[in-house]
């Protein structure tokens, strides 16, 4: 055969032994560039480990600082190390972001690698291929006449046996360097998507960090860094608190008796035991009885708070009978939509902006009720905010429960 002529069988043997090596061999064992990537990402890693145990340190002053009589220097002190503790958190979550992008180069570069591996060891065997295809139409005779002796033509057929059976094995290691690949790229979009939810992460966490300053400016302001300031303030806070309280349970109760004598309050269509999300956002700022939550000296709180610019669309989180909606034209004024639901269910949101529903009508399941706000100093607001949220609250019977045991599960 014309191939046989052109390569002498070793020199055969040892090109297709470079195509197996070169199939057989770790891609990336040498990469010094590979190598440093790692080397920063372990140093990522590490540094991040010293910011987590940092932010640790600063929640056992803050439990300390708590644990004491309340008053404007440990309330102080607690508001310095939670301002603190979200810059450490900043900045960890900064390295994380920087984490993942070395890990995107890291893997983008072994994807390269392994494609254009994948590649070179194609052509090679396409090469094979054609020169062995190239004489494969001539007949036997033609075949063995250019061979000196039939013993020279055996031996060179032994050769084509080998080659086809390494050409197999070739062919089969290649296969699992694509899947390789696929699974890399892969990898290489998973660490794109989690790198976009992170750099939401930090965005929420700046804001956060923009509210702690928030509260600790405005309790010097209120206060003029006095005690009997700071005492009597905390004093018209926990009366302005309880006043609207006492309000919101009176309302409920008298409401929802109302309701079930006239048999008005009946399951809707699309009763679940689940409430949907008020907003679409599901970043929450302060959990139920939240011990980090800055007005927990003058309240418990009984909510959660999810952070939504000023002015997001409010849904109601299920079916349910408007018991009250509280305008507010001032920014001391704490307006809420308050709805009961069938179950003993009940739940208010609060902070609102714009209200868009009025006492005594029923609402379905997804209706916008009004607008959020929390913005501080404007309408509607109320005295106990930070920054733009929503506070939603969720009763049974009366009693405060913790709403994110209720809210279905969609993320």
């Amino acid at each position: 055969m014309h191939i046989y002529k052109k390569y002498s069988p070793y020199l055969i043997t040892v090109l297709f032994s470079l195509v197996l090596l070169c199939a057989a061999t770790p891609v990336f064992s040498q990469d010094l560039s590979v190598d440093e990537l790692n080397k920063q990402i372990d140093e990522k890693k590490d540094f991040i480990k010293k910011i987590e145990k940092q932010i640790a340190e600063r929640q056992a002053q803050i439990n300390q600082e708590r644990a004491k009589a309340s008053s404007l220097q440990n309330q102080i002190s607690i508001l310095d190390n939670r301002v603190e503790q979200v810059k450490l958190d900043i900045t960890a979550t900064e390295t994380k972001l920087e984490e993942l992008n070395l890990e995107i180069d890291l893997i983008e570069t072994e994807v390269d690698k392994l494609d254009k591996n994948i590649v070179k060891q194609k052509n090679i065997i396409a090469e094979f291929i054609r020169n062995i295809n190239t004489d494969g139409h001539k007949s036997m005779l033609e075949i063995i006449a250019t061979y000196d002796s039939f013993s020279d033509f055996y031996s060179q057929l032994q050769y084509l046996q080998t080659i086809e059976h390494d050409l197999g094995k070739s062919t089969k290691t290649l296969s699992l360097q694509k899947n390789e690949l696929s699974l890399k790229q892969k990898v290489v979009n998973d660490r794109k998507q989690s790198y976009e939810e992170l750099q939401k992460d930090l965005t929420q966490k700046k804001s956060d960090f923009t509210e702690q300053v928030y509260v600790k400016e405005s309790l010097f302001v209120e206060t003029k860094q006095s005690e009997k300031s700071y005492q009597t303030l905390l004093a018209s806070l926990k009366k302005e608190y309880q006043s609207i309280e006492n309000q919101i349970s009176s309302i409920e109760k008298q409401v929802r008796q109302r309701l079930e004598s006239e048999n008005k309050l009946k399951e809707p269509a699309d009763s679940s035991k689940t409430l949907s999300w008020p907003v679409e956002s599901r970043y929450i700022t302060a959990r139920f009885r939240d011990p980090d939550y800055p007005y927990r000296n003058v309240f418990e709180h009984n909510a959660v708070d999810i952070r939504s610019s000023h002015g997001t669309p409010l849904r109601a989180a299920a079916g349910g009978y408007v018991a009250t909606a509280r305008r507010c034209s001032v920014w001391t004024c704490y307006s809420y939509v308050m709805i009961i639901h069938s179950g003993g269910i009940s739940t208010v949101y609060g902070h609102m902006s714009n209200i868009a529903v009025s006492q005594d009508q029923f609402v379905a399941r997804g209706d916008i009720i009004g607008y959020s706000g929390g913005t501080p100093r404007t309408p509607g607001a109320g005295p106990f905010v930070t920054g733009p949220h929503l506070h939603f609250e969720v009763r049974s019977n009366g009693i405060p429960v913790d709403p994110l045991k209720y809210l279905v599960k969609d993320w």
